[in-house]
């Protein structure tokens, strides 16, 4: 989506990051990627949960230091709860 949304450009820009907004999106799209193959090959599943929560940790955090609501860091807070949930549990049942 921040590749290619007008609306995304703008946004990296604000945060300070338009330079990074190809490598981020390209790094959201394979860590869902790696969620979805995670079916047939498990050891993704905890690396791309692991890999995305980070992602949104970041997102999350620089939101804040920018002083935007919390309302509109909710969607990082709540993309970053889930998969950290998600590489947790596979941990917990793996391990």
């Amino acid at each position: 989506m921040c590749v290619v949304s007008i609306r995304m450009k703008s946004e990296f820009k604000r945060y300070g990051f338009e330079e990074l907004r190809i490598p981020i999106g390209i790094l959201e799209m394979l860590g869902g990627l790696g969620l979805l193959v995670g079916y047939k090959l498990p050891v993704l599943t905890f690396v791309s949960a692991l890999g995305l929560a980070l992602l949104m940790l970041s997102a999350f955090i620089i939101r804040l230091k920018i002083k935007d609501s919390l309302l509109r860091s909710l969607p990082a807070l709540g993309l970053m709860i889930i998969n950290f949930y998600i590489a947790i549990q596979f941990h917990l049942n793996i391990g």
